[in-house]
């Protein structure tokens, strides 16, 4: 068992979730140059930003805002209907350089930080395992993170997320039935035109589920192996 969250830092960035249930778990990186300087801007009244954690690279904790508080994390999002997710959500800061600074691997014992802690957020909140979600799930158009070299299989096989359970699969046409792709993932949770439009909007809808749950082609083209995925994933989800 880790050592609990430290709290050397604390936020004065929060507000009341207004009585709204927690139902969400979002994961971030912090995309500055070290863990201090993301620590110091989340901490910072100026910046007006916070999360409820900090997992840093060596597996350090710090726990910067109450989960029964809202922390302002997520801005502009939606995820399954719920438009601005923050006060229905924990959010997690995963120290990482990200794509603007030197974009990483998530060190092993950082990882398993950021597992054991979700597990226990988990095991005291009712968050729906499709609610364990990225950033880039929530606000496709404007993030990235916490990006393609998050490992989200290993995440899910310690019991936080869901993984789709199929192989890698040959290429289609992204064209095929592309209503019912919009369909589907806003069925899943994203928030998508449904529109039968291949649009720029629809195209980072994709990357961001490419992010997540196909992360080794993150074309923004949609193909049979996408397709599979997103139907593994809806019939988990039924039970998650």
């Amino acid at each position: 068992m880790r050592l609990p969250a430290r709290q050397d830092f604390q936020s004065p960035n929060f507000g009341s979730r207004g009585g709204a249930p927690i139902s969400m778990l979002v994961m971030h990186y912090t995309g500055m140059q070290s863990g201090k300087a993301a620590l110091d801007r989340l901490c910072d009244a100026a910046a007006q930003v916070s999360a409820h954690y900090v997992v840093e690279e060596d597996g350090a904790v710090y726990s910067l805002v109450s989960e029964s508080d809202c922390a302002w994390h997520a801005g502009v999002s939606a995820w399954r209907g719920n438009q601005g997710v923050n006060k229905i959500s924990i959010g997690i800061e995963i120290v990482n350089p990200g794509h603007e600074w030197g974009y990483r691997p998530f060190p092993d014992i950082q990882m398993e930080a950021v597992a054991e802690l979700s597990a226990d957020i988990l095991s005291r909140n009712s968050i729906p395992m499709r609610n364990v979600v990225a950033h880039s799930d929530i606000a496709p158009v404007r993030k990235e993170d916490p990006g393609e070299l998050f490992n989200w299989q290993w995440l899910a096989s310690q019991g936080v997320g869901l993984w789709p359970e199929v192989g890698d699969q040959g290429t289609g046409d992204r064209d095929q039935e592309l209503q019912e792709i919009q369909e589907k993932l806003a069925y899943y949770g994203y928030e998508v035109p449904v529109n039968g439009v291949w649009d720029e909007y629809t195209k980072k809808v994709v990357m961001a589920f490419q992010r997540h749950f196909r992360p080794n082609n993150i074309s923004g083209e949609w193909d049979v192996e996408c397709a599979s995925r997103l139907e593994s994933l809806i019939l988990l989800a039924s039970g998650a």
